[in-house]
């Protein structure tokens, strides 16, 4: 009969053969048992330990190691972004026309009340220019009210003495009077029709000021959506003429962080991403904002998570889209193993705990339970050695040992694999 084919290498170390040829000791799997009864999952794990020692299946077990090794270990959060300007404004148009030039294209640089486009601004001048005329008219009827003014308060005093001498009657003096307080009123109402007048006029004026679009910034045409000769209507809405970037050396990712990933992003986390434009390069920035609105796309909720970045060179265009990792936590130089390597458990103490239904790993995932205990097997001098460990940070490829008989250059087990055909000798017990 030839001898079974061995299986592939585990990707994550080198496998070692192992062989059980231990015979059973007497009594041994009376002691199993009564410790199983007590209930204990330390006792378990210690006699199934013992047991898996003691009782060797006869092939050979072939276990896959990955060295401990020492270096940093970094949590991060995933999320896919649009690279945007800092700031972008929209420039619209305040009144309806026709464009009639067009000083502004893409990508030109433009300064603070530069101005851009203009609106054909014919009908706004012959508002202007009638309103202009308007107040003339007012300037010119308050002069000729003034001088009315004048003639009836001359008038009225004249009559006045000579009503004291009865030269004139009474009734003269009180149409005189009278004549004299109407000339006073139109005065007044004359300085308040300038006032309208002047007031209507600068309405015009501003009407006229806006068929100029200036920029109300320094910055960079990023988008142009109107051609000579378009037609503008503002009469409901103010139309988007163009939208300029106030800064592009510094530019920000807008990104989709799932609500299960939010609560450990905080202001100032360092952040990297990379786009299609450049696949080799990976850009560094920092977050700056966590928008509290969050965003419901198909009963999905996300926040927005905004990533700042230097952009001196102006290789980040508006619009890329960018894979970013936002780093929540990190540890720099410390003595780490495979996450695996906590999931693993040898076969034998797994069956025994399945015997007496008790779980043979933390109730945690990962093989670690809340207070961050978990194990690790030791490949030492050929034989398998539990060790008790503290687990600190991982990231999901990686953990940091906290706490446990372990140095970097030992070899960790992280999985097990028998020949074919190969059975375990551990007794079943039975309760």
């Amino acid at each position: 009969m030839s001898a079974p084919a061995e299986p592939p290498a585990a990707p994550q170390g080198r496998l070692v053969p192992f062989p059980h040829k231990i015979q059973p000791k007497a009594g041994s799997r009376r002691t199993m048992v009564h410790w199983l009864a007590g209930g204990s999952l330390a006792a378990l794990l210690m006699v199934a330990a013992a047991a898996w020692l003691t009782f060797g299946s006869g092939n050979t077990v072939h276990y896959a190691i990955a060295p401990v090794s020492r270096g940093p270990i970094t949590r991060t959060v995933t999320a896919t972004g649009t690279v945007n300007p800092e700031l972008t404004i929209i420039v619209g148009s305040y009144v309806s026309g026709v464009i009639q030039k067009l000083y502004c294209d893409y990508n030109t640089e433009v300064t603070e009340g530069q101005t851009c486009a203009k609106i054909d601004p014919r009908p706004y001048q012959t508002v202007v220019d009638q309103n202009k005329a308007n107040l003339a008219v007012a300037k010119a009827q308050l002069v000729k009210d003034q001088a009315s003014l004048a003639y009836a308060k001359v008038t009225y005093e004249r009559n006045s003495k000579l009503g004291q001498t009865n030269a004139v009657s009474q009734d003269a003096v009180d149409s005189a009077k009278n004549a004299y307080d109407q000339a006073q009123a139109q005065i007044t109402f004359d300085q308040a029709t300038i006032q309208q007048r002047q007031a209507e006029l600068d309405t015009a004026q501003v009407n006229l000021d806006y068929t100029n679009i200036i920029s109300p910034v320094k910055g960079t045409v990023v988008s142009r959506n109107v051609t000579m000769g378009q037609t503008v209507a503002a009469s409901f809405q103010t139309p988007t003429l163009f939208l300029i970037a106030t800064d592009l050396t510094k530019m920000e990712v807008d990104t989709n962080v799932s609500e299960s990933d939010v609560g450990g992003i905080k202001v100032g986390d360092k952040a990297t991403f990379a786009v299609d434009a450049y696949p080799k390069r990976t850009f560094e920035g920092a977050v700056t904002q966590v928008r509290q609105s969050p965003q419901n796309v198909q009963n999905v909720i996300t926040y927005d998570i905004v990533v700042g970045v230097a952009n001196a060179d102006l290789a980040l265009m508006p619009g890329m889209t960018a894979a970013t990792r936002i780093i929540v936590d990190e540890r720099k130089d410390v003595v780490r193993v495979p996450v695996q390597a906590l999931r693993y458990l040898p076969a034998e103490v797994a069956s025994a705990a399945a015997q007496v239904g008790v779980p043979a790993q933390p109730p945690s995932s990962g093989g670690v339970d809340e207070s961050g205990r978990g194990r690790v097997w030791l490949l030492r001098d050929g034989q398998p050695v539990e060790t008790q460990v503290v687990v600190g940070l991982d990231d999901e490829s990686n953990a940091e040992i906290v706490e446990g008989d372990i140095k970097p250059g030992d070899s960790v087990i992280v999985s097990e694999q028998r020949g074919a055909g190969a059975q375990s000798r551990l007794p079943v017990p039975r309760l």
